[in-house]
């Protein structure tokens, strides 16, 4: 078990960190680079250029990774199918957007129903080639589970498709998905030893993967992930919570992905009630900050510090 864990964890990252500096100048001289917003903060426009479609380091070492230990832990297969699948959705809409130049990317159906299409696949490995019930563990609560019945499946779509989309909007400054997401992928690492849940060989993939990442992703970023990245990350923590049966935890280790993705959607909402007026600065909320006078290190910085807390919190609740 100690070999597992520790062997997963190195070779992601030992994998992500020699790809860097092989996957970056190649992305550079494809002039996959970033568009940066006018409206956004003005010091977000010197990232016009940098290359984006990072993610395809995680993927690639989170695949090789798990490649090793498939045989002997069967239970990655659909976390790793969620991680997968999910990014490859980020990959088409990156490569439309910054190779083909089509700057809205997919479009909203098209993003959307290749996610019902992921999400459906999954939901159907889990119940029919696994033992993993859709019941869901009550944080704080031994040995309690809600069961919706046949509102578990709708659950269960609107769980994975809403954590994708709150990841993929937490996406935004140098290292920010990166750093939340490693933290929740040791939270869901720690819990799977403690479970021997059989899913510990990629939620270590992932945490390596992810440290290696950012070494090329903290301020001041060398690369972006870009969708390929953010909608992998969020198939991760969520097929990773289902296979435990721990969506309600989301909630909390989750919690800025969901304050990213409600923020967007008030703001939104607001302004078309409104006529044009605004409650945040601008919105996902990590703009908000960076417009009152934060830098982005003290947001990256505070919102991981946050995500730590809150896993610590959840720790608690699970055993």
């Amino acid at each position: 078990m100690k070999n597992t864990i520790l062997m997963s964890v190195m070779l992601a990252f030992a994998i992500s960190v020699i790809l860097g500096p092989v996957v970056i100048p190649f992305l550079r001289r494809l002039k996959v680079g970033q568009t940066v917003r006018d409206e956004g903060p003005q010091s977000h426009l010197k990232k016009n250029g940098t290359p984006t479609m990072g993610g395809i380091l995680i993927l690639i070492s989170v695949v090789i990774t798990s490649v090793f230990f498939v045989k002997d832990y069967p239970k990655i297969v659909p976390v790793l199918f969620s991680t997968l699948g999910f990014g490859l959705i980020g990959f088409l809409d990156d490569y439309i957007k910054v190779v083909l130049k089509r700057s809205l990317g997919l479009r909203v159906w098209q993003k959307f129903l290749l996610q019902i299409l992921v999400a459906g696949v999954f939901a159907f490995y889990l119940l029919n080639y696994t033992d993993v019930s859709l019941e869901m563990k009550v944080p704080f609560m031994e040995g309690q589970y809600l069961d919706f019945g046949w509102m578990n499946i709708p659950i269960l779509f609107f769980v994975v498709i809403g954590t994708v989309n709150g990841t993929n909007f937490t996406d935004g400054l140098d290292g920010l998905a990166s750093s939340v997401t490693v933290l929740v992928a040791t939270f869901f690492s720690v819990v799977a030893i403690g479970m021997e849940s059989g899913i510990e060989p990629v939620t270590c993939a992932v945490v390596g993967a992810l440290l290696g990442f950012l070494l090329f992703n903290v301020y001041p970023a060398s690369v972006f992930m870009g969708d390929t990245g953010s909608l992998a990350l969020g198939g991760f923590v969520a097929a990773a919570a289902y296979m435990m049966q721990m969506p309600l935890f989301i909630v909390i280790v989750g919690f800025i992905y969901m304050v990213e993705v409600l923020s967007d959607i008030i703001q939104v909402s607001y302004f078309k009630k409104t006529g044009g007026k605004r409650i945040f600065k601008m919105a996902p909320i990590h703009h908000h900050f960076e417009l009152c006078g934060w830098s982005e290190t003290r947001v990256v910085a505070v919102f991981s510090i946050v995500t730590a807390l809150l896993c610590l919190v959840a720790l608690m609740g699970v055993w």
